[in-house]
């Protein structure tokens, strides 16, 4: 039974696929309905080959109605686009051409700064280090100050000890031996005598405790050093005691008598 279905089914299909192909003989189709078709007839099982001569013409018409490509760089239609862009970055570049014109005086701002910091700051050292230097000289003047009475009391014994024999020899020598060394010593740290017989009276120098009446020297002259004074580079270590020279009273009232 199932066999003689089969071929029942065979011998229709093969009498409908024979009136479909006298159909389409005998009318001529339309693109769309020869593709239907081919659908229908792809549907029911029978492959139909797809027919190229349509498929060429919509081809040929489709090349027809492309016009070619322009690749000019100088296209009309890109001019509007440029200047819709320039309008529209025009507010984004003035806001950053007034941040670069407000960092560029900000930079100018730090760097005064700077320079007055760094001239306050060379100022400064320059004043610490002045003022350490004149706080070590005056520490340093005020411990000399206290030795130059040593010096002193060296001197008055070479001046009045007169050696007469052979040992007040020996000892004058040596105590003479230690106030050279340490005149030495005071020398090497910068500290030296006034010399100022003969020099004009200078009282940021000298300390007058006696006047001589004296035509010998000008008025106002040295004429003798009482008590050494000493210097420590600028600063006066101790003034001088010195004796200075006046002008004799009524001198001039005895020349003119004389001249007479």
């Amino acid at each position: 039974m199932d066999e003689e279905k089969r071929q029942e089914n065979a011998q229709e299909s093969e009498t409908q696929f024979s009136e479909t192909v006298e159909q389409m003989e005998n009318e001529p189709m339309s693109a769309e309905s020869n593709q239907q078709n081919d659908m229908d007839v792809t549907q029911e099982g029978i492959p139909v080959p797809p027919e190229q001569e349509p498929v060429a013409a919509e081809a040929e018409l489709l090349d027809a109605d492309v016009e070619p490509f322009d690749l000019s760089p100088d296209q009309p239609a890109s001019q509007p686009a440029a200047e819709t862009t320039e309008t529209t970055l025009q507010p984004e570049v003035a806001e950053l051409n007034q941040r670069i014109e407000a960092l560029k005086a900000q930079l100018e701002d730090r760097n005064s700064q700077y320079m007055r910091l760094a001239a306050d700051f060379e100022n400064y050292r320059k004043r610490t280090q002045k003022e350490k230097e004149d706080q070590e000289q005056q520490v340093k003047g005020a411990t000399i100050k206290e030795l130059l009475s040593v010096v002193d009391n060296f001197e008055r014994a070479r001046s009045q000890i007169k050696p007469q024999t052979e040992e007040e020899t020996v000892i004058h020598k040596s105590y003479q031996g230690i106030y050279k060394d340490f005149v030495d010593r005071l020398k090497k740290i910068g500290v030296a005598p006034m010399r100022v017989e003969g020099e004009e009276f200078d009282p940021g120098l000298h300390e007058a405790v006696m006047r001589e009446e004296t035509n010998e020297y000008p008025e106002g002259t040295i004429t003798e050093e009482l008590r050494r004074g000493y210097i420590l580079g600028d600063i006066v270590l101790r003034h001088a005691m010195v004796k200075v020279a006046t002008a004799p009273i009524g001198g001039d009232s005895d020349e003119a008598g004389e001249a007479e």
